[in-house]
């Protein structure tokens, strides 16, 4: 099973759009295995996006992650990044069709609502920035084999 850390911002948090958030993930057959909510803090959210340091953008997307509570999550299913990534949508609302999260509530240029892992390598490094390994609960879906089957 593959991870994803699945962060719903602070823009998502103030517009009340969580539960609309996690039903798509839900909906999708992803298993939600460690959530948590937080604010951020600026030395945290400054390691979360120490890849973009440096560039024009890292002090703005840092007082922005750090700026209200979020919640940060771990999310698990076959495909797990990929699939995420296509439930969240192109980086912008104002960018993304409709039919994705950032599609249907987004329109900004700087807030996007949520944080997805964008490769595995990048997931195992931000879920172990908020979770212990103990924090991550294992459980079985008793409808797994109706969600993940294969006619193979």
């Amino acid at each position: 099973m593959e991870r994803t850390l699945i962060i719903i911002k602070p823009d998502g948090m103030q517009r009340h759009l969580i539960g609309l958030i996690l039903t798509r993930f839900e909906q999708k057959g992803l298993q939600l295995v460690a959530a948590r909510l937080m604010h951020i803090s600026e030395s945290l959210a400054r390691r979360h996006y120490a890849v973009h340091e440096g560039k024009p953008f890292f002090e703005g997307v840092v007082r922005y992650l750090s700026s209200s509570p979020s919640l940060v999550m771990v999310w698990q299913g076959p495909g797990a990044i990929q699939i995420a990534r296509k439930l969240m949508g192109p980086t912008f609302g104002c960018d993304a069709e409709p039919g994705n999260i950032r599609g249907d509530f987004g329109c900004s240029r700087g807030y996007n609502l949520i944080h997805g892992s964008d490769s595995p390598e990048s997931a195992k490094y931000e879920i172990e920035l908020y979770f212990k390994p103990e924090e991550i609960v294992k459980y079985d879906f008793s409808d797994a084999a109706w969600l993940y089957g294969s006619n193979e």
